[in-house]
């Protein structure tokens, strides 16, 4: 039975190249979208053409109430995953001192909460299938060392760092690794325009930014059989940054 991994985010940028390297990997994919649908449609047939099954679900990673009814029907009708991978996340950038509390809020509920949101309807399920398992969450360079303008994220992205090595020891008698990717700059198209791309190439020791497709060769390792002994780990892809 070809297993199936479950991807948040996947209708653009880094969880895009997550679920078609995972595709290409033999994985069936679940392809989530907050609300693009079409896009995340898209990537569906794109991972159909690579010769494996695709289905969307469509749903706000910061909702609970969303969450756990999405996912409890798609696991009711299509059992639970072998694998997940969060990467669906948000940014409001401001310096701290302006900081409206919305964009503290909204930035906590859409990458902090959204762990809890969707790994905890998941988990259980995972587990009652008796075999090996893989959960890969997307941190950020943000939440190792800290940016200016994103101590939100910044937090947020922390947050999800320990939360990770935390779920990690709970789940390792379980066969279910729990591994974290921090990725940095990453060229995705979609870089907010206030971002200083160029000033940040010239902190980074490769001077130059990511690819969607470098974050997807680590998951890809993480989520694969080879990496059974690998757990409560955060993998950095940022050219040297830190």
């Amino acid at each position: 039975m070809t297993e199936c991994v479950l991807v948040t985010g996947s209708s653009r940028g880094i969880g895009r190249a997550i679920a078609l390297r995972l595709a290409r990997d033999g994985f069936n994919i679940v392809v989530h979208c907050r609300s693009a649908r079409a896009a995340a449609e898209s990537v569906a047939d794109e991972v159909r053409g690579l010769g494996r099954a695709a289905r969307v679900l469509e749903f706000d990673a910061g909702d609970r109430e969303a969450c756990a009814a999405q996912l409890s029907s798609d696991m009711e009708a299509h059992g639970a995953y072998y694998g997940v991978v969060c990467n669906a996340g948000l940014v409001h950038d401001a310096a701290f001192p302006a900081m409206e509390p919305e964009a503290w809020d909204s930035v906590l509920r859409g990458n902090l909460d959204a762990f809890y949101n969707v790994l905890h309807p998941v988990v259980m399920p995972m587990v009652r299938r008796r075999a090996p398992g893989r959960i890969v969450t997307l941190s950020s360079v943000s939440g190792i060392i800290g940016n200016r303008g994103q101590v939100n994220y910044s937090a947020a992205k922390a947050g999800i760092i320990g939360a990770t090595k935390a779920l990690a020891v709970e789940l390792a008698k379980r066969r279910i690794t729990v591994n974290c990717v921090a990725p940095g700059l990453i060229d995705t198209g979609i870089v907010e325009s206030h971002v200083p791309v160029d000033e940040i190439v010239k902190a980074i020791p490769a001077q130059r930014a990511g690819t969607p497709d470098e974050v997807a060769a680590v998951v890809s390792f993480l989520v694969s059989a080879e990496a059974s002994y690998v757990t409560r780990q955060v993998i950095s892809v940022n050219g040297g940054l830190c």
